[in-house]
């Protein structure tokens, strides 16, 4: 088998420029590369990307947690994360934590050593126990803010509040929002919106905490109907299914009746008058690991000798909020986005 110095005997170079060629072609020579990478091709080298990764100190491996696989808003995230994690050369690994305890950090703290860095979707934990796993590795949190940790947010927020100033605005004067699981930082956000919209100009009804299953939407129409509200805004998409599902299957129009949202491909397919929000998954995805490939970046300069950083010095943060489209029925397929914000610390 073709080892690293014949591709750089038979290029007439030396084994490191070899190396460079391969793997930071920018920082040689094009017609050093071009002979580099023809050599490779004529001796069918190939190169081991693992042991390029730890000669450099790192493992090439990154991590997306997520709290769980049943919920689909997670899909185009992991999708979007995992094709910017191959344009860094990198390798994605998912794995499953609530990050709820303390009794989970054990198991995060095992992961941090195999792994390069995390993007981290932690809606429930204590930030406490997000900040400890934060540290352990460079970090990008999704979903969710906390001070001192880099963040990306789809502003579902904003998102949800202009969704419900659209539903009274067509008329809706009571409204219900299904809320998402216990403690989760964007039910928190999504309900305030919901909440200042709604503020004396329709009644708002509030129920739940629901997980984010199509079986809490079904288990929910009864207090739905019992409400007495015209529209429905749930917390997720598979709870809003549920709810569309019983209300059918109890000879109820939705929408109709009860008009319920949803995200955009949902809409379309449930069809009638439903307004939709749009949530760019894979964006979300892809700039978290753009995020986190720079926050690498920068912990490796900072932690060479001489690079003149203190470990206790604080490092400045950003918090990004990606804009979230809203498409309203009935009005020629028009988008409207929500402006989104960011902010450093």
């Amino acid at each position: 088998m073709p080892t690293l110095a014949d591709v750089a005997s038979r290029a007439g170079v030396s084994k490191a420029t070899a190396s460079r060629a391969l793997s930071r072609a920018e920082l040689v020579a094009p017609a050093t590369v071009a002979r580099v990478l023809a050599a490779a091709q004529e001796l069918g080298f190939v190169r081991n990307r693992a042991a390029s990764h730890l000669a450099r100190g790192r493992t090439g491996i990154v991590a997306l947690v997520v709290p769980t696989l049943e919920n689909t808003f997670f899909t185009p995230i992991i999708a979007g994360a995992q094709a910017r994690a191959e344009a860094a050369d990198l390798q994605l690994t998912v794995a499953v934590h609530p990050i709820a305890d303390e009794a989970e950090l054990a198991g995060l703290t095992r992961l941090a050593t195999q792994v390069d860095g995390l993007v981290l979707v932690a809606p429930r934990g204590p930030d406490a126990l997000v900040r400890a796993v934060g540290a352990l590795v460079p970090t990008v949190l999704v979903d969710r803010e906390i001070a001192g940790m880099e963040s990306i947010v789809a502003d579902t927020a904003s998102a949800f509040g202009a969704l419900a100033d659209h539903l009274v605005g067509a008329g809706h004067r009571s409204v219900v929002y299904l809320g998402g699981p216990d403690g989760s930082w964007q039910d928190g956000q999504r309900a305030a919106a919901v909440a200042a919209a709604t503020h004396g100009r329709a009644d708002l009804h509030r129920l739940g905490p629901f997980p984010a299953t199509f079986a809490a939407g079904t288990g929910a129409v009864e207090d739905v109907l019992a409400s007495g509200a015209s529209a429905a805004i749930p917390y997720a998409t598979s709870v809003g299914l549920g709810l569309v599902f019983a209300l059918r299957a109890r000879g109820i129009a939705s929408p109709g009746e009860v008009l319920v949202s949803a995200e955009r491909l949902v809409a379309d397919a449930i069809g009638g008058d439903v307004p939709a929000i749009d949530v760019d998954g894979e964006e979300v995805g892809r700039e978290a690991m753009a995020a986190l490939v720079a926050a690498m970046a920068a912990a490796a300069v900072a932690s060479r000798p001489g690079s003149g950083s203190d470990s206790d010095e604080a490092v400045e943060t950003s918090q990004r909020r990606l804009p979230v489209a809203l498409y309203w029925p009935g009005g020629g397929g028009v988008r409207t986005p929500v402006p989104s914000s960011s902010r450093s610390s």
